[in-house]
C-alpha cells in the first residue's frame, strides 16, 4: 500500500511534534462559580507514538482531547497541530485542521445506521478535499475487515465497529489521533485487540495518537502514560510490555 510522502513513521521528522500543547489551562464559568478543567497543561507527542491519558472521571481527560482537537479554545496557552496554532486560527482554518489533520475515535464507534463499512470511510472524504486518502477497501483489510466491507454497524460484533471507526478516523491520513475510551464496550480479549491496533496503525504510519482510557490492561502496547488529576497532567511510570 502506497503512503504520502513524509506519513511513513521511519521518514517522521521526530523535531516537530504532531500535537504541541504548552501550559493550556481551561476554567468554566466565572468568578466565585469557575471551575477549572485544565490546570497549566503541557503534553508533546511526536509522530508514530500512542500515548495514554489515564485518571478518573471528571479529571479533565476529555477536556484535553476537546483543547487538542480544536473543539475548545483554552482560556490560556497554546495548542499546536503541526505548524497550526489552534489558539489563534480562523474558525476556518481549526475547521479545516480538523477536517484533514485530526483523526477521531469515540468511544460507542458513532458509526452511521445506514451505511456500509465501506461507506463509514467514505463520507469523511466528502467533506472537503483530501490531499492523499487511502483506499477504503485497502485500510479496511489491513484493520482485519476485509470480509465485511458491506456489513452495516448492526452486523458487527463491537470490537468490529471499533475496527470500523478506527479505519474511517484513518481514511484522511491525519497527522494527530485522537482516541476517546475506545475499549469501554469491550471484553479483555476484543479491548487487547482494538489497542494494539491503535499501536500498530501508529508505528506503521506515523501517526501521533492520544488515547483517553481507564483500562490499565491495555497500557503495554503504549509508547508512554500520562496522568490527570484534577487538571493537572503528569508523566505516569513506563508501561510493562
Amino acid at each position: 500500500m502506497s503512503t504520502a510522502p513524509g506519513r511513513d513513521v521511519a521518514a517522521a521528522d521526530v523535531a516537530t511534534p504532531a500535537l504541541e500543547i504548552s501550559d493550556v489551562s481551561l476554567l468554566h464559568g466565572d468568578g466565585e462559580e469557575t471551575v477549572t478543567a485544565l490546570d497549566s497543561v503541557s503534553l508533546s507527542v511526536q509522530p508514530g507514538k500512542l500515548i495514554a491519558v489515564v485518571g478518573p472521571s471528571g479529571s479533565g481527560k476529555s477536556s484535553l482531547l476537546a483543547v487538542a482537537g480544536g473543539l475548545i479554545r483554552p482560556t490560556s496557552g497554546t495548542v499546536r497541530v503541526g505548524d497550526v496554532d489552534l489558539t489563534t486560527a480562523s474558525r476556518q482554518q481549526v475547521t479545516t485542521v480538523r477536517r484533514t489533520r485530526i483523526g477521531y475515535v469515540f468511544q460507542a464507534g458513532n458509526l452511521v445506521p445506514a451505511l456500509t463499512a465501506r461507506d463509514q470511510l467514505r463520507l469523511p472524504l466528502t467533506f472537503g478535499k483530501v490531499a492523499h486518502p487511502r483506499d477504503p477497501d485497502e485500510l479496511l483489510a489491513e484493520v482485519g475487515m476485509a470480509h465485511k466491507v458491506t456489513r452495516r454497524p448492526h452486523q458487527l460484533s463491537g470490537g468490529e465497529r471499533q475496527r470500523v471507526g478506527i479505519a474511517r478516523a484513518l481514511v484522511t491520513r491525519p497527522a494527530l489521533l485522537l482516541v476517546d475510551e475506545p475499549t469501554a464496550a469491550l471484553d479483555r480479549s476484543r479491548s487487547q485487540e482494538v489497542v494494539a491496533l491503535l499501536a500498530q496503525e501508529s508505528h506503521r504510519h506515523g501517526v501521533a495518537t492520544v488515547m483517553v482510557t481507564h483500562d490499565h490492561d491495555v497500557l503495554h502496547h503504549c509508547d508512554e502514560i500520562y496522568e490527570m488529576i484534577d487538571g493537572r497532567l503528569g508523566k505516569a511510570a513506563a508501561p510493562t510490555r
